[in-house]
């Protein structure tokens, strides 16, 4: 069985602040996958987050939600089709651009947003209990710091 964490020089390799961060964000998403599994949406996989994430509610296109996920727009574009084809979002023409399309929630995607949006305080609340509400409200300000001042460096 493969570990999450690659192997360099026959260890582990040592978690940095990068990786460390995107683990927890991996093991947080969990959590909300398998709680939406838990409410019949079990076709929701971690890669879809992204879509649901960054969709606007009066609709955002393709190339749109691919800048905001820092991804391709072939790849978020297979992961819209995945999703439309399962009835979690639509496509419909965009008004301000007819070349477009907006990729919009259908009621049964707008259903796994308020799950996943509802089902925030519970995991709030488990980090509460393992850290503290203090350390959990100076991580969370710490958190907004980096990444205000990485994206003031750019």
């Amino acid at each position: 069985m493969s570990t999450r964490l690659p192997v360099t020089q026959g260890r582990v390799r040592p978690l940095n602040l990068a990786s460390l961060a995107r683990e927890v964000f991996v093991a947080l998403n969990d959590l909300v996958i398998t709680h939406l599994a838990e409410h019949g949406h079990g076709e929701i996989r971690p890669a879809h987050s992204v879509v649901f994430q960054f969709l606007d509610d009066d609709g955002t296109t393709v190339s749109v939600l691919a800048e905001r996920a820092g991804i391709t727009k072939q790849a978020m574009a297979e992961l819209v089709v995945h999703l439309e084809e399962r009835g979690y979002v639509t496509r419909r023409p965009d008004p301000a651009d007819r070349r477009a399309k907006l990729v919009l929630p259908t009621e049964r995607g707008r259903e796994v947003i308020d799950l996943a949006q509802a089902f925030v305080p519970e995991v709030e609340s488990r980090l509460v209990t393992m850290i503290g509400a203090d350390r959990l409200a100076a991580l969370s300000e710490d958190l907004e710091t980096i990444l205000s001042g990485v994206r003031r460096v750019k």
